[in-house]
């Protein structure tokens, strides 16, 4: 169960109360030069008795008759010379690790006159030919020096052995500190000759191999493979693989291959406060198994011991301590539950008036509502009557472009079941929701008890009920509700919902998928900062998964942009159609029953989608007819209760707009003013 207020309600200081600050997204506690990390691994210089014999005997050159430690005294060499000496041996040590012995390194760095380059030079110049020699001259060298050899045929048939070795090391398959690759055929332990693939390098591989970079150029490297691979020129190259293009998912198939199974619904629970909204959608979802048994119980110990025992269900959605305390529900809780052949995504909106803007918030977002109303005697007349929020909420998700409505007559235990005030309720709901633009063929009526659960999941058995009530049960009318046809065809859009930091790389955001579709690292366009950003993961209710569809509810896992460029109502699009951003725009709006009439430069505040803009009537343009759309009076001094009108508004901010023709989803907005809802709109042109 997902809700965005406990990510905002988080405490992160929990997470790292264990010494390391930074999490495990690194190996190694500390970041350091991978030769600083050779010292610390391995140090030959700690170790100097390891070479014993003269190097005089074994490459005949009188002056060098000692390993690297005593070469100060035998070749007077300075302080600085024997730094730069254990300087170039343990650079050289990074490239051909312990394939070469140490005299011959050490022999290099002289005549290159401490030259790293130069030295490795000289290490690998020599073609791979004559390997079984130099692997008996290897092991003269070890034992006894070969006599009546000159230096220069010595050091040939070394070298030639340093990049045979050097070559079976490259393709053996093993993990290596070598920043190039050498294409050659080798022979496996099973006696078969292969030919050796070659592998790109990870991303350990190339910080190890940082130090290379320095220290050998690539014209040099890509002389020496081409030397040491000229016997085996007969076999092809292989191609490096590049991994940066992922599988292209055909989303469009697995769109309908998901829509063959079960069908994604989004519904929103909305109603006048205290009408059990909470109680009856938290019972409903006990009843499925959603909650378990000693959660329930938990929840109901906790209730009476804070003197609300009947809101035990209801703090099932209702999780925050303040919502707890005060008994109402502030924020869009958000959750999922499953019927025979859909998938819910269940928002319960709060329905106190001060919280009317989560509410938008909440049925921008929905399919299809469920209007809960209280049957008890005064509680519906006080939430269906002037200053109620069932008149108020009916209207806006109307308005919102919700047209499927399941009207829940809720607390029908309180009044015996009775019929005549279930059709004294559902009479006045009848015209009012006919008014608002609702079909009656959309429009279900069930009678139910949220605290009894009575009608909930199974049809009520109440004898009070069954003698007069014959239609279908809650759960039964939330799965007969139809899933509207998905913008999957157009350009991707999201707005944004919520915004959190990820504990690991990048952020999230939260949102519905307006139109079109998603995968896993897309490149993306925010607007209006303009920003774009690569979604590395997408979130499908609690699940991850490698793409999402118009409709979906998911969280995003965004890299390459700062989190605080992003704002609750930014737009997610596409890079190559991008949605559009404005501060000026007109549109066609209905006016709700006000009591100041709307004139030029009135101020309002926008409700879009997830946002709330302050904004103001820059101009009025005409009173429209209700029916045929047609102008009846051009340029008015002022809008009145009832008139349908074409205005042009000026917000204080950039904001992410579309045409209403183009994406209807997008082109919907509310205009509110002190405290209540005056007008509904959609946009017909932008400006700016």
């Amino acid at each position: 169960m997902s809700r965005h207020r406990n990510v905002r309600g988080y405490n992160y200081d929990e997470d790292f109360e264990d010494e390391d600050l930074y999490g495990q997204s690194v190996e190694d506690d500390y970041c350091i030069s991978p030769s600083t990390a050779a010292q610390f691994i391995y140090s030959r210089r700690d170790k100097p008795s390891v070479l014993t014999e003269p190097l005089a005997e074994e490459y005949g050159h009188e002056d060098a008759e000692e390993p690297a430690s005593y070469f100060t005294s035998n070749h007077q060499l300075t302080g600085v010379d024997q730094a730069r000496l254990y300087s170039c041996l343990d650079q050289m040590r990074e490239v051909l690790a312990e394939s070469v012995p140490e005299q011959v390194m050490v022999e290099a760095v002289l005549n290159s006159k401490f030259d790293v380059q130069k030295a490795l030079d000289l290490v690998l110049a020599q073609d791979s030919k004559g390997n079984t020699k130099a692997e008996t001259e290897c092991t003269v060298i070890t034992g006894k020096a070969t006599e009546g050899k000159s230096r220069e045929s010595q050091s040939t048939r070394i070298e030639s052995e340093v990049v045979r070795k050097v070559a079976k090391m490259t393709v053996s398959g093993k993990k290596q500190s070598m920043g190039f690759e050498v294409p050659c055929v080798v022979a496996e332990e099973n006696g078969h000759g292969a030919t050796a693939s070659q592998k790109r390098p990870s991303s350990e591989d190339t910080s190890v191999t940082s130090g290379l970079v320095e220290t050998v150029s690539k014209s040099a490297l890509s002389s020496q493979t081409t030397q040491v691979s000229e016997e085996q020129s007969a076999a092809p190259t292989p191609v490096k693989k590049s991994n940066k293009m992922k599988q292209q998912i055909d989303v469009k198939a697995e769109l309908e291959k998901r829509q063959g199974g079960k069908q994604l619904l989004n519904l929103v629970v909305i109603g006048h406060v205290d009408a059990g909204k909470s109680t009856l959608m938290g019972h409903l979802l006990y009843l499925l198994g959603n909650v378990n048994k000693r959660t329930m119980h938990k929840y109901e110990q906790e209730s009476k011991k804070a003197g609300k025992a009947s809101f035990a269900y209801a703090w099932v959605l209702d999780e925050t301590g303040e919502e707890r305390e005060r008994g109402v529900t502030m924020d869009v809780g958000m959750t999922k539950f499953e019927t025979k052949t859909k998938v819910i995504t269940l928002m319960d909106a709060p329905g106190h008036k001060d919280f009317i803007p989560n509410m938008i918030t909440g049925a921008a977002q929905a399919d299809v509502a469920i209007l809960v109303v209280d049957a008890s005697r005064g509680e519906f007349e006080a939430g269906f009557e002037t200053g109620g929020q069932t008149r108020e909420h009916g209207l806006l998700v109307r308005s919102l472009g919700v047209t499927q409505l399941a009207v829940a007559v809720n607390k029908m235990d309180q009044v015996n079941w009775q019929q005549e005030r279930f059709q004294e309720i559902t009479s006045k709901l009848g015209q009012f929701l006919k008014q608002a633009g609702f079909k009656e063929s959309d429009v279900a009526y069930i009678p139910t008890s949220g605290l009894g659960g009575e009608n909930l999941v199974t049809k009520c058995e109440s004898s009070e009920l069954t003698k007069w009530y014959k239609g279908k049960c809650l759960l039964e009318q939330i799965d007969y509700f139809k899933p509207p046809q998905r913008s999957v065809e157009k350009p991707f859009r999201l707005c944004v919902s919520d915004v959190f930091k990820d504990q690991g790389s990048g952020f999230c955001v939260t949102g519905k998928i307006e139109a079109g579709y998603i995968q896993v690292g897309e490149r993306l366009l925010a607007m209006p900062p303009n920003e774009t950003c690569t979604a590395k993961g997408i979130t499908l209710h609690d699940e991850p998964v490698d793409w999402a569809a118009a409709g979906d509810h998911v969280s995003l896992t965004l890299t390459g942009m700062d989190i605080i460029k992003i704002n609750v109502g930014c737009v997610f699009c596409d890079p190559k159609e991008p949605i559009r951003v404005c501060t000026r725009f007109r549109a066609r709006v209905l006016i709700f029953n006000i009591e100041v009439p709307l004139t030029k430069g009135f101020p309002v505040l926008l409700h879009y989608q997830t946002i709330s803009e302050p904004a103001t009537i820059r101009r009025l343009l005409s009173v429209l007819h209700k029916n045929t759309g047609e102008v009846t009076k051009k340029k008015p001094k002022f809008l009145t209760k009832g008139q349908n009108a074409l205005i042009e508004l000026q917000t204080q901010r950039p904001v992410a707009l579309e045409l209403y023709k183009d994406f209807k989803e997008l082109g919907r907005f509310m205009l509110r003013y002190s405290g209540s809802t005056i007008a509904a709109g959609v946009v017909t042109e932008i400006k700016e």
